[in-house]
Formats: structure tokens, C-alpha cells, sequence
């Protein structure tokens, strides 16, 4: 048995629709095959918008509701052949005429409970997957289509509930025993609690589902198949010489996936690494890329460091006072006001005289954490034993990754002499005992400047690289950029240094480009530019 799971770009539409098949028909040619498929790309945030806009009375959700609807009719027009096709329209709309209801009671209501989104946002998948399920069919490829939510069991914490894994794997063996078939589909994301309530698994609930299936069956792989050719050193986004990670084992991807890296995460890999089941990330769209290996041991391991990642809109939390050294209590009370209010602790610091207790949370649950412990502490607060909780918004975390890093000295030292050579200052630092992960937080500003940074630190060659912005293209200034037109590769080859143009500006234009500019043809260029307007504001 193998486990293939699609996200959303690649079921987007009926072409990359079509890309899935094709992967899939190769997969079945080697093994039993279970594919487990997202809504349609968007789809998700469509029908969150829907139940949003009907719970104030907004009648534009009739429209959002069209949209959805049009979508998966033309999906299946293009996809199934004429004659194939009636059966699936009416299974379309009826799943239509269902969202309206109950999205006319939300209208109604003026209420929208969690229960009642899951109910909506898991029209998503079960289309998405009839729909896939009729396409193979259509080619004559025999498949059995399963109802996730009547083998994956939950609790009822609507909106990210957890399965009960022993219930759920049984339920599945005994599916799958009862069926036999060479490929299952099956829609993501979506459960169901012991009443048979409609639940759903959360962020990356499809992975999570493709996860608990590729346990329940212990397949000897489950690949997902995304948008990227893998896990990155780096975001791409920000980093334009990020590398894929080929290999990178289970605790590396947790951690990375833990600072924002999204193309896994955490809960995916927990019923995995038990049964050492490896993780194969994949790109639909270059299926001869390798990707990403996720495994218990990497032992091609040469970088220290395997990745960099991130995580913005943090909220720096201090607990400060005299009255707090030496009494115990104080950290159990913090945590457990603000676990009181479900809000979770992403960075823990403590000052060695007891003095301060510092955490970072998620930034949206800044004013509910103040409110809750300032109330936890009123005693103390009022009898200036403990000071009110000090808040500090638009701040990120950044942190290194890898396994080796516990074996090598001067990691920290490097990592922290790179962001002050380049005026990133470092707001608090954690490094749990594994010392597989050195986090620091730093203000927002700064996070694409210390992730380039850091990258050209651990992962990039020897070259150095300056940028230079030239305003003033009379004869110095042209007389100068051609003479490091001709200077460039010299100064590469015998010096190591890469020299880049990214701006230049007389007093009428301005040309930018961050990749650098080329100087062979920067007049012409400079002709299509954008106005000068902003030059006077450049620091």
C-alpha cells in the first residue's frame, strides 16, 4: 500500500486535474494505491468567506455560493465525457442546494458556530473527490471512493479536532479489509465526532488524513504532492538562492514546519515517525524533480545547518517584578492563565535572577492574553510585587535547524555575529536542550534582511556579494557602471566577489531590480523606468 495526497493547486482546476491522474496511473502500476485529495484550489477560503458574509446578513454570499458551484460544473464538463456526466451534475447540486440551506440559516441566525463551518467548508473535499473518483472511472480505471468521516473518528472541538487514533485505524483496517480494491479515494481534511457530526482536522488537515490512512495501512510511503519541488533551505519568497532539502529526517521537518515552514506540518509526520514510514514531498506539476525525503535518519548529512525558517506577527509577552524571585508559582500561573484562554506559547525565555518571565504568542491573541494574565496577577500588580504585562507587537521569529548543530561549536556564535555585523537586533533567544533549533526573536523589519543574511552564512559559497544603488548617470556615473560592466567578471573569478547593480537613478527615472540590473543595456531599460518621485525619500 502506498499514500498519495493532492493539495489544493493541484486539483485547482480540470488541467492540473489531469496532472494527478497521470501520476497516479504510475503509482497504481506499482502497488495499491489510496489518494487523498484537497478542495479545489481556493475553494476553502470561498466557503469560510460564504458562512462569514451570511452570519452578517451580507446577502453576497449567494454569490460566493455561485461561484462555488459554477466551478465544480465546469470541472465536470470538461472532465467526464457527455454521457458520464448526468450523475455527477446532480450529486453537484444537490450538494449546492444543501450549502444554501444552510448557509440561509446562518443568514437567518445571524450566527455562525464552528459545528455549522465545518458542515459548510467540508463541501470542499467531498466534491472535489467525487469528482476525481468519477474521472478515473471514466477511463476505465476501478476505484472505490471512501467517506473520510466514516472511518476518521474525533472529538468535537469543531474546526481542529483530533482523532482517536486507535478507533480510527481499526475503522480504516476494517474498510479497506471489506473493500478491496487497486485505488481509493478519499476526501481530506474532514471527520466525524462519535455522534457522526461533521468535524475537520484543522490547518494541514489534509496531510494529517493522508497521514493517519498511510499509519492505519502501514504503507511503505505516502508522498504529497504540492506546488514546490520540496522543503527549502529557505522561503524562495525571500531567499532567491534558496535550495531544496533532498533529504532532511522527521525531527528537522518538525521543526522547520514548526517556524513556518508550510509545505508540512507537525501533525502530518506525528503518526509517521513511529512506524519510520517515510514522507516524500513531490511537485505536481515537475514530477521528475526528486523533492524532499522525510526520514527517521539522514545519513548523507553534509550542511549543519538544513534549513532556515520563520514566523511572523509574533507578540513578545514580559512578566517582570522583584516580588517574582525566588517564589515559586510564578511560571505555572502565567502558562496556565494563558492556557485557560487556548492561546499557545510559541517562545519561552526566563532571565537567570528570576526577575522576567518572557514568551511569544501569536500576535492576533495579544489583547485576550494581557487581559488574562494582568487578572491572574491583580494581586501582586496591585501591590507593585509584579509589574502589568508588558507587550511588544510587530516582532518574528527566525530560527536555524538541524540535527548536527548539537555537534558542532559555534553555530550560536556565528549565527548571532552574522545578524549584528548587519544591525539585526535580537529581541530575546531560546535553544532547546536537543540543540537542534536556535530561535531569536527580531522585529518584523528585519526578518528578510537576517534570512538572507543567515542563508549566505550557512548555505551559500565563498562569494561575497555587494549591492550598489547609483543615483546620478551623468559622465561619472556612466563613465563608473561601465566600468563595472567590465570589471564583473574579474572581480568574480580572481576576488570572489559577486558586484550587483540593483539601482540606478538620474533625476527623471528610476530603474530597480533586486536581481541586479544589466549593465549591457541599462540605458535602454532605464528609458521604460518608473518616475524619480521616490528618490528624495531614499535613506
Amino acid at each position: 500500500m502506498q499514500v498519495l495526497k493532492f493539495g489544493g493547486t493541484s486539483v485547482a482546476n480540470s488541467a492540473t486535474i489531469l496532472k494527478v491522474v497521470n501520476i497516479v496511473i504510475k503509482a497504481i502500476a506499482k502497488d495499491t494505491t489510496l489518494v487523498v485529495v484537497s478542495a479545489l484550489g481556493g475553494i476553502t477560503d470561498l466557503l469560510i468567506e460564504s458562512g462569514r458574509l451570511a452570519s452578517i446578513q451580507d446577502e453576497g454570499y449567494s454569490a460566493k455560493l455561485k461561484i462555488f458551484e459554477d466551478r465544480h460544473l465546469q470541472v465536470v464538463r470538461e472532465l467526464l465525457p457527455i454521457g458520464a456526466q448526468s450523475p455527477l451534475l446532480s450529486q453537484v447540486k444537490k450538494k449546492c442546494n444543501d450549502l444554501e440551506s444552510i448557509c440561509k440559516a446562518v443568514f437567518l441566525l445571524k450566527e455562525l458556530s464552528a459545528r455549522t463551518l465545518d458542515s459548510i467548508v467540508s463541501q470542499g473535499e467531498l466534491l472535489s473527490s467525487l469528482i476525481i473518483s468519477a474521472t478515473f472511472e471514466s477511463k476505465h480505471i476501478p476505484n472505490q471512493w471512501i467517506d473520510s468521516r466514516e472511518v476518521i473518528r474525533t472529538n468535537s472541538i469543531y474546526g481542529m479536532a483530533s482523532p482517536d487514533t486507535v478507533v480510527t485505524w481499526y475503522a480504516i483496517q476494517k474498510r479497506l479489509l471489506e473493500s478491496p480494491s487497486p485505488l481509493y479515494i478519499v476526501p481530506g481534511f474532514i471527520a466525524s465526532d462519535q455522534e457522526g457530526i461533521t468535524t475537520t482536522l484543522g490547518r494541514g488537515g489534509s496531510d494529517y488524513t493522508a497521514s493517519l490512512f498511510a499509519a492505519a495501512t502501514d504503507s511503505k510511503l505516502l508522498e504529497i504532492w504540492t506546488d514546490v519541488s520540496g522543503m527549502m533551505t529557505a522561503d524562495p519568497r525571500i531567499v532567491g538562492n534558496a535550495k531544496v532539502i533532498p533529504n532532511i529526517s522527521y525531527k528537522e521537518a518538525m521543526e522547520l514546519s514548526h517556524f513556518g515552514a508550510k509545505v508540512i506540518y507537525p501533525s502530518t509526520l506525528q503518526p509517521l515517525m513511529n512506524k519510520n514510514i517515510p514522507i516524500w514531498i513531490k511537485n505536481t506539476f515537475a514530477a521528475d524533480d526528486y523533492g524532499t525525503l522525510i526520514e527517521s535518519i539522514v545519513w548523507e548529512d553534509r550542511n549543519i545547518v538544513r534549513g532556515i525558517s520563520s514566523m511572523g506577527k509574533m507578540a513578545f509577552l514580559s512578566l517582570e517584578g522583584s516580588g517574582m524571585i525566588g517564589i515559586p508559582g510564578f511560571s505555572r500561573r502565567l502558562f496556565g492563565a494563558l492556557a485557560d484562554k487556548r492561546i499557545n506559547v510559541i517562545l519561552i525565555t526566563q532571565s537567570s535572577s528570576e526577575h522576567s518571565i518572557c514568551v511569544a504568542i501569536d500576535d492576533i491573541n495579544t489583547a485576550l492574553a494581557k487581559k488574562a494574565v494582568d487578572e491572574e496577577f491583580a494581586f501582586e500588580i496591585e501591590t507593585n510585587k509584579v509589574e502589568p504585562l508588558h507587550v511588544e507587537t510587530g516582532l518574528s521569529i527566525i530560527a536555524l535547524v538541524g540535527d548536527k548543530m548539537k555537534n558542532h561549536t559555534g553555530i550560536s556564535g556565528k549565527m548571532f555575529g552574522a545578524l549584528g555585523r548587519n544591525s539585526v537586533n535580537i529581541r530575546a533567544i531560546a535553544q532547546g536542550s536537543s540543540e537542534k533549533n536556535i530561535s531569536a526573536v527580531i522585529s518584523t523589519a528585519d526578518v528578510a534582511k537576517a534570512i538572507n543574511v543567515l542563508h549566505e552564512e550557512f548555505f551559500e559559497t565563498a562569494d561575497k556579494q555587494v549591492n550598489l544603488f547609483i543615483i546620478g548617470l551623468g559622465n561619472v556615473g556612466s563613465r563608473l557602471i561601465d566600468q563595472l560592466r567590465l570589471q564583473q567578471p574579474y572581480l568574480l573569478q580572481k576576488m570572489r566577489l559577486q558586484l550587483r547593480v540593483i539601482g540606478i537613478a538620474n533625476s527623471r527615472k528610476m530603474l530597480l531590480n533586486e536581481n541586479g540590473i544589466d549593465l549591457d543595456f541599462w540605458q535602454e531599460q532605464l528609458l521604460t523606468a518608473d518616475r524619480g518621485d521616490e528618490i528624495g525619500r531614499i535613506r
